[in-house]
Order: structure tokens, then C-alpha cells, then sequence
């Protein structure tokens, strides 16, 4: 697995990773509520709720449980959709292209298929300033995100 800072942008975060899984599954893991409910949340962490609609102009909602109770939510809307290869989401807006209070990123997401029914996965989050992606990493972004993926390598497994 790879992370890091994208050193062009100094606003960027990116992981990558191989996984041992056709991108349709990858896809249908983000994109399907049932399945997102199964990795989303970096353990002990989990997640209470999702709402997915993924579509261009589609809304997203992931409410992350913390351990002791407190639910935590992530809205925003899809920009860009293309089943199994690739899907864009930001926080910049809630549902119905109502701002969000504080726009904090766009994530972009490619699955390129690679050969034996692999798949490169791509994750970058795109931060609206330099300091938000520093507010990112002190928040926990490699660790979380690197046991969400490892979380998600697990269910595919089941897929």
C-alpha cells in the first residue's frame, strides 16, 4: 500500500493500493450502502448508516459510529460516476446542491483493472486548503484509511 502528500498541490492525500479483486467489486463496496456499513469505519469505529445515490448530482450520506456512541456524518454529492473505473465525490455540497457549511474535500477514486483479475486502486482526497489536509493527517488519515482499506480488502474476499 501506498500513501502519501501529493508534493505538486501540498493539498493532496493519496493512497494506492493492488487489490486481488475485479473493480466491479471495488465499485459495487463504495457504492452500495449494505457493503459500506462493512468497511467504512476504521474499527473500533463503525458505521450506523450510509445513503448512496451514485449518480452525477446524486447525494452520499455516511454516518460513522465512534466507540462511545456518538454518530458522525459525512454528506456530500457526486460529481462523477463511471461504473467500475472510476467516482468523484465532494463534501461542497449536501443533497439537492445546498452548500455544505464547511466544504473540506473531493475524493476521487480510479479502479484500473490490472492483469489476473486485479486492481489498481487509487484514493485521493483533494483538500480545499493546505491546512485542511493537515487537519486530515492529524485527524488520522493514513492509519484510518490504510485500516478501512485493509477492512475493505477483507470483504472482497466475501464478495
Amino acid at each position: 500500500m501506498n500513501m502519501q502528500v501529493n508534493p505538486s498541490t501540498n493539498r493532496d492525500l493519496v493512497l494506492t493500493r493492488l487489490f486481488d479483486a475485479p473493480a466491479e467489486k471495488l465499485f459495487r463496496a463504495w457504492t452500495e450502502p449494505k457493503l459500506i456499513k462493512q468497511w467504512f469505519a476504521p474499527r473500533p469505529w463503525s458505521v450506523s448508516g450510509a445513503r448512496t445515490d451514485p449518480r452525477p448530482g446524486g447525494s452520499t450520506l455516511v454516518v460513522m459510529r465512534d466507540p462511545e456512541g456518538n454518530d458522525h456524518s459525512s454528506e456530500g454529492v457526486y460529481l462523477e460516476v463511471v461504473p467500475n473505473r472510476k467516482i468523484v465525490f465532494t463534501d461542497a455540497y449536501t443533497s439537492d446542491w445546498a452548500p455544505s457549511d464547511k466544504p473540506f474535500m473531493t475524493v476521487i477514486l480510479s479502479f484500473e483493472e490490472e492483469p489476473d483479475g486485479k486492481t489498481k486502486y487509487t484514493a485521493l482526497a483533494r483538500h480545499w486548503t493546505a491546512e485542511d489536509r493537515e487537519a486530515h493527517e492529524t485527524m488520522g488519515f493514513h492509519e484510518g484509511w490504510e485500516r478501512c482499506t485493509d477492512q475493505l480488502a477483507e470483504l472482497l474476499q466475501t464478495l
